[in-house]
């Protein structure tokens, strides 16, 4: 969201919007893979809908295709969108990769998530300890 932020007030609207699309379509592709993936190694596993995977592998073709297109004709905006993308990566590993933080990371990692539920309206369920998996 910082990225995002500064990235509006320096640069115009349609260069966000090139941007954000670049990413839309990366996230698409990679969550396609993902299903490909655990239709291969998890087949007995419940689904709701069941398509048959022509259909995945017929929309990663063209995902590609896009994708290479995109990289081709202007890779300075892919670059940008996969730095907006890596920004979140030390954000993972803070807050959920990172098991034993000290409690003063863990206070402000609450009062941050309690501070973007007042700004943003919207309140997680409050059932004591988190789950753990």
């Amino acid at each position: 969201c910082l990225a995002t932020l500064i990235i509006m007030l320096v640069g115009d609207t349609y260069t966000l919007i090139n941007y954000v699309s670049f990413i839309n379509y990366l996230c698409y592709g990679v969550t396609i893979i993902g299903l490909i993936v655990l239709r291969w190694k998890k087949p007995k596993i419940f689904r709701p809908i069941k398509v048959n995977l022509l259909i995945p592998i017929t929309y990663l073709a063209f995902w590609a295709f896009l994708l290479i297109f995109s990289l081709y004709s202007e890779p300075v905006v892919c670059g940008v969108g996969l730095i907006i993308i890596l920004t979140g990566v030390p954000v993972f590993f803070l807050g959920v990769y990172w098991r034993n933080k000290p409690k003063c990371v863990n206070r402000l990692i609450e009062s941050l998530t309690c501070w973007g539920q007042k700004l943003c309206f919207v309140v997680y369920p409050q059932g004591g300890v988190a789950e753990e998996e």
